[in-house]
């Protein structure tokens, strides 16, 4: 229910993403999903990868600066309306979503959220019967 994501701070230069992507790539870990967010001078690389903790430790000892953040993964349809209707379950309940990212894998879409409070929103979902991905799932999306 609850999956760890890396949250990546990368100057924003040439190749700061595909050095991150091979760091990982030859420590063998897999990327499941990926934003990043970046103004002129910085981004954020947030990352979903398959073994989360060697991830953070590999990244760190290639002297970058991350950190690993509790988010909720939850498995939609992939029609028109799904999220929105997630989304007033999760506002309704007084959740705030700091930020999230989605993808579609097979007949379904993947949302990955960051909410204020993590404990209330996966409490919110299960109740209304969203259905919420563990960790072991999505890696083998």
């Amino acid at each position: 229910m609850i999956i760890k994501q890396l949250s990546i701070f990368l100057e924003n230069k040439k190749g700061r993403f595909t050095e991150v992507a091979k760091i990982l790539g030859e420590a063998g870990i897999n990327m499941t999903a990926f934003t990043v967010a970046e103004n002129s001078e910085f981004g954020i690389l947030r990352l979903i990868v398959s073994d989360p903790e060697k991830g953070k430790q590999v990244l760190k000892e290639h002297l970058y600066a991350v950190t690993a953040t509790d988010v909720v993964c939850m498995q939609c349809p992939d029609q028109p309306g799904s999220l929105a209707k997630a989304m007033d379950i999760i506002t309704n309940a007084g959740v705030f979503i700091e930020y999230m990212y989605a993808f579609t894998a097979g007949n379904g879409a993947v949302v990955v959220i960051r909410p204020d409070n993590l404990d209330k929103c996966v409490e919110v979902l299960n109740a209304n019967k969203l259905k919420l991905l563990a960790a072991s799932e999505l890696y083998k999306l």
